[in-house]
């Protein structure tokens, strides 16, 4: 992959979720693969991109994502 970056499509996009690590809910916005290597070797993480009440947006693991009630 040349890009440092490529949206997947999650079937919570645009709903309500919660990051069960830090327990702030808000809008699922996106989930991107990202390339967050900071040497020669890649490394690619999926991070969720909530925006909480605030307005504010924030990163998690997508595997810390749930559905908020």
């Amino acid at each position: 992959m040349n890009s440092r970056f490529e949206y997947v499509p999650h079937r919570l996009l645009r709903r309500p979720v919660r990051d069960v690590a830090s327990g702030m809910e808000g809008e699922l916005m996106a989930v991107i693969n990202q390339n967050v290597s900071d040497s020669a070797r890649e490394h690619w993480v999926e991070l969720a991109y909530i925006r909480g009440s605030s307005g504010r947006e924030f990163t998690t693991s997508v595997s810390n994502i749930e559905p908020a009630n």
